[in-house]
């Protein structure tokens, strides 16, 4: 498939409820999905802004945010923008009503049978599924340190949520001597091609060892085995090359913008 031909199959088959399956509630604003999530997180996402002008987009983005401060369950929401979109105005608008843009990434698509190669792994690690409660605990610690994240069980507790719907998602880890030194999950995206590959973490001093690509082989052989034939991921500059070599492709880019409650932009 043409880069074009991966980028049309992104948009159509997972710009869909399909890109928030946990989601525990979806409001509708014009073209916009406004997403809640257990855990006070909020979602903004949509397949194109309709070729709205900029006062349009404006507007959306100042009633998104309004939505949002109304609920004081949610302490945070996230609008997802993708590089390809026409949206104009939207950046501005987003500043203007407190939001903060973060890191840029890569959407990467490519066939899963890339990805699914033989790798080599150093003497004694070992990469396999984790299902159980204290499994998953310790591999979202992993990842939270690797990321830098707060150290607390909200993470955790998102994952363990999500584990017990039964949705397909699964939980890939590198073991060596008892230890996770590195972690992905796996999310079959139901009708649709596609599964996700997402969270990948691995310990500074692992790095460059080839086991990354490891996890990364395991969850392209499981979306195989599921009927899925096409892998997408947001992969930061740490990861995207790794795909590349595996024959993914960026498509586009994707920059979340967040909203905290805590920040102020609550007028509070």
């Amino acid at each position: 498939m043409t880069t074009t031909e991966l980028l049309a199959a992104y948009d159509q088959q997972l710009r869909t409820d399909a890109e928030t399956p946990s989601a525990v509630a979806v409001e509708r604003l014009g073209p916009l999905r406004l997403v809640t999530f257990s855990g006070g997180r909020g979602f903004v996402t949509y397949r194109d802004l309709d070729g709205a002008d900029a006062p349009t987009i404006a507007g959306w983005v100042a009633e998104t945010v309004e939505y949002y401060r109304a609920q004081p369950g949610i302490d945070r929401f996230e609008w997802k923008t993708r590089g390809h979109d026409h949206a104009p105005g939207l950046h501005e608008a987003l500043l203007q009503n407190g939001l903060e843009a973060d890191e840029t990434e890569s959407i990467m698509i490519g066939a899963a049978s890339g990805l699914a190669a033989d790798v080599d792994l150093p003497p004694g690690v070992t990469v396999g599924q984790v299902s159980d409660e204290a499994g998953i605990r310790a591999m979202c610690a992993m990842q939270d340190e690797v990321f830098g994240s707060p150290d607390s069980d909200g993470h955790a507790e998102a994952v363990l949520r999500r584990a017990a719907l039964d949705d397909g998602m699964q939980l890939w880890v590198a073991e060596h001597d008892g230890m996770f030194i590195s972690a992905g999950r796996l999310e079959p995206v139901p009708g649709t091609d596609f599964a996700g590959i997402w969270g990948g973490a691995t310990r500074p001093e692992w790095r460059g060892r080839g086991i990354y690509r490891a996890v990364t082989a395991a969850r392209a052989r499981a979306a195989l085995d599921l009927g899925k034939t096409l892998i997408h991921s947001d992969s930061t500059e740490f990861s995207r090359p790794i795909l590349e070599r595996s024959g993914l492709v960026r498509v586009s880019t994707t920059t979340p913008y967040l909203w905290r409650r805590s920040s102020g932009a609550d007028g509070n």
